[in-house]
């Protein structure tokens, strides 16, 4: 997580200082809450209104201040609100310049090391081709979309102790046919 996009820092900051949850913060912006929490790691950027109103359920300037006076590390440069916005909208210094630029394989050393995203890492590779396998007797030779994809994260009570459930849900894009291939 050491290699987050510069945004991200004091945007993570910010939702600790407002104690509000992903949850929360994605009922306020009408958006889902796992895309609401991409946004905080670097992994998707949004419109500017939607920026607009993540900077305000924060609490506006009063994080700004805050992170200014108590969380600035040597030779970041200070937040401003358009340095907020800007991140969340792609024009980071992170963006190299390309508006809307995502670098995604920043986030995670892989295997990852934290014990949650290794048991996730770990699924796949326990299940990976049984996934796979299924996928093609239903569907056919192609792959789940993760561009055209919700996901979210719900709680199951259990008798024998509450359960995580994670949906996936991508778009089956079927690969090629080779009489594709003829011009």
């Amino acid at each position: 997580m050491h290699n987050l996009p510069s945004h991200c820092h004091p945007l993570l900051i910010a939702k600790t200082l407002s104690n509000l949850t992903f949850a929360e913060i994605a009922t306020q912006i009408d958006k889902p809450e796992v895309w609401t929490a991409s946004l905080f790691y670097g992994q998707a950027v949004t419109d500017e209104e939607t920026a607009e109103k993540i900077y305000k359920a924060l609490g506006e300037d009063s994080f700004v201040a805050e992170y200014n006076t108590n969380h600035l590390t040597g030779g970041q440069l200070e937040l401003t609100k358009k340095r907020f916005i800007n991140g969340l909208i792609g024009m980071s210094e992170s963006s190299l310049g390309v508006k809307g630029l995502v670098d995604r394989e920043k986030g995670m050393d892989m295997p990852p090391k934290d014990p949650v995203l290794y048991r996730l890492y770990e699924a796949l590779l326990v299940y990976g081709y049984s996934y796979k396998a299924i996928i093609q007797e239903k569907f056919g030779d192609g792959i789940m979309s993760a561009i055209d994809f919700r996901t979210s994260v719900e709680r199951k009570a259990d008798p024998k102790g509450d359960r995580v459930v994670i949906t996936m849900d991508g778009k089956f894009l079927s690969y090629s046919s080779p009489e594709a291939w003829k011009g």
